[in-house]
């Protein structure tokens, strides 16, 4: 609810998406965009959360154009190197708050961005970084950073050729609390088609396919099938941090575990049975019917795009709506 000036009384607004340009920096920057109308005059109304959303959205699209690092790859850098932004300021010859200020969401300049770009992709860059200015930093926050970039070169040493989907299968396996083969391969399908809509980009680049019990990703399948309908029970000596998943990619995994991840295997398989990216790519195949032909990005993409939109969903906690709603219309 908002007030409407021309109805001068509160409404129960509605939201259209829009193509939106915006200037930034002196560039134009295009981007898709919410706002606000009201049902009885259509008279364009002012939302906090609808502002907020579209500033959002035109930093992501100025980040990207400019290929500037963002808030969240920012955040994975320290998290990587388990240090804080002071010292890592300190060791980088910036000032005290300019991390600080960056993690506040200040744009970087290209020059400070391709900087730490480069340190959070080679951990040599940053391991020489750390040697030659060592002495400006605490013993502390040394000994901290020197052991984190120890034990990334440790784990990449063992699992140099891991691809994205493993971390991501690797994440959800930590989180939940109890998931089986089955679970698993529907809160992969919807982790991709969250992370798409809020990231702007798949999570895994590997494509699921339209088998009788929904989508599948057949490499993950022949990894954990031997489990049947048993949850997957694994000794992992490894936590979440240690993964190659940003603070961003991690609140989509975690929202989509805290509202698809309730269910059982078999509800989340009813529930992808019920959704346009099977249905297309089945192709009026009856429910049993074996296939292992691949559901397209772009229906997913597509599909939960219109979702998103649908729902009017602003952040990932919205995510929780449509879970609802389709559990209630499958089986109330």
């Amino acid at each position: 609810m908002t007030f409407c000036e021309e109805c001068r009384e509160m409404v129960a607004y509605k939201i259209k998406t829009l193509h939106m340009t915006m200037e930034i920096k002196g560039k134009s920057i295009e981007f898709e965009g919410k706002e606000a109308y009201c049902p009885e005059c259509d008279s364009k109304l002012f939302v906090a959360e609808l502002r907020d959303y579209n500033l959002k959205q035109l930093d992501i699209a100025y980040r990207k154009a400019e290929n500037l690092i963002t808030v969240s790859e920012i955040e994975h850098l320290l998290q990587k190197y388990n240090i804080g932004k002071r010292p890592l300021s300190n060791l980088l010859g910036w000032g005290d708050i300019t991390l600080t200020r960056y993690l506040d969401g200040s744009i970087p300049t290209k020059q400070y961005s391709d900087r730490l770009l480069e340190i959070s992709g080679d951990i040599n860059a940053m391991e020489a970084i750390l040697d030659k200015n060592k002495e400006l930093i605490a013993d502390s926050a040394y000994k901290k950073c020197i052991e984190a970039i120890e034990r990334t070169k440790s784990l990449s040493s063992t699992n140099i050729f891991e691809k994205k989907i493993d971390s991501v299968t690797k994440y959800l396996l930590l989180r939940s609390s109890e998931i089986t083969p089955l679970a698993l391969q529907k809160l992969l399908y919807y982790t991709q088609g969250f992370n798409k809509v809020f990231n702007d980009v798949f999570l895994f680049e590997e494509d699921c396919e339209a088998w009788s019990h929904g989508p599948v990703y057949p490499e993950i399948y022949h990894s954990y099938k031997n489990f049947g309908y048993n949850p997957i029970e694994l000794e992992i000596s490894y936590d979440d941090s240690q993964l190659n998943i940003s603070s961003s990619e991690k609140e989509v995994l975690d929202a989509v575990i805290g509202n698809f991840g309730c269910y059982s295997g078999k509800v989340l398989e009813l529930m992808t049975h019920s959704e346009q990216p099977w249905l297309t790519t089945r192709n009026g195949l009856s429910d049993i019917a074996p296939s292992n032909e691949p559901i397209e990005k772009e229906l997913i993409a597509k599909y939960f795009e219109q979702i998103k939109d649908k729902y009017n969903m602003l952040s990932t906690t919205d995510i929780r709506d449509y879970s609802k709603d389709l559990f209630d219309k499958l089986f109330r």
